[in-house]
């Protein structure tokens, strides 16, 4: 069965509108638990690791996925943590898109 993470994020070209409260939560148990949602807008979550070192290797791969994915996530980086948030910035909103990436992230962290 393919999952959020099989899926590619498609170019948004704005003028669409963003997903529903309800569509929301349909895609949201496809992610790990540790994702919120944030007032219907945007994804966010936290990962912890022993030290810096390991935090900047995390965000190297998950900014590569970005970049093959041409859907890039907001970084927040600290000694030992990493938080992400997603959302489509062309729509000022979230949609599919946001959480197959957030999906690409659970493989990794």
């Amino acid at each position: 069965m393919e999952g959020l993470a099989d899926k590619r994020c498609l170019a948004c070209e704005g003028g669409q509108p963003s997903l529903t409260e309800d569509r929301i939560s349909e895609l949201l148990p496809g992610l790990s638990q540790e994702w919120g949602i944030i007032e219907n807008h945007h994804l966010q979550r936290e990962w912890s690791f022993p030290d810096f070192v390991s935090a900047l290797e995390f965000v190297n791969v998950a900014g590569g996925i970005c970049e093959d994915e041409g859907h890039h996530a907001d970084f927040e980086v600290g000694w030992g943590r990493v938080n992400a948030t997603i959302w489509t910035h062309k729509i000022d909103g979230l949609t599919e898109s946001d959480f197959f990436l957030a999906a690409k992230f659970d493989r990794i962290g």
